[in-house]
Order: structure tokens, then sequence, then C-alpha cells
């Protein structure tokens, strides 16, 4: 897969993992969609690194999108710790 490939695959990554995980974000849909981006890039390298899961060439391997959506929502919730809203308002 190219890098056009794993962008959007990280765009799609991070829809998903917005679905899965509602709520404010404090960046919006462009933070959302960045972080997205990071988490497949993330997801498939620790993948790749310590699962002994090879990042194949097929855009369409579910164990690719898997990671990548992973490692999507594993930066979404750190992102919501780290620079979310605090619930004492």
């Amino acid at each position: 897969m190219g890098i056009i490939s794993w962008i959007i695959l990280g765009l799609l990554a991070g829809v998903v993992a917005k679905i899965l995980l509602p709520g404010r974000d404090p960046g919006g849909l462009i933070g959302t969609t960045l972080i997205g981006i990071a988490g497949a890039f993330i997801g498939g390298w620790i993948s790749s690194r310590w699962l002994d899961r090879p990042i194949t060439k097929d855009f369409y391997d579910g164990a690719t999108w898997v990671s990548a959506i992973g490692g999507a929502l594993v930066l979404l919730i750190a992102y919501r710790i780290l620079f979310g809203h605090s619930r004492s308002r």
C-alpha cells in the first residue's frame, strides 16, 4: 500500500473510531481525522512489529483495518484524556 492508501485508510479509521467512541472532541472533525491517520500508521507499525502480522499490500485486508481502527481508538482516548474538557464546569 502506498502513502495515499494509508491516508485514506486513516481517514476511514478515524471515522469508525469516532462512531465507536462518540462524544465531543477538542479538535473537532479535522483533529479526529488527523488522529485517525496517525492511528492507522501506529496501529500498522504495532501490528507488524509486535504482533507478528506483516503489513500487506492489500487495502482490503481485515487485520490491517482492525489495527488501524485500534490505533485510532487508542490515540482518540489519549487525546481526550490529555486535551479534553474538564468535568468540573
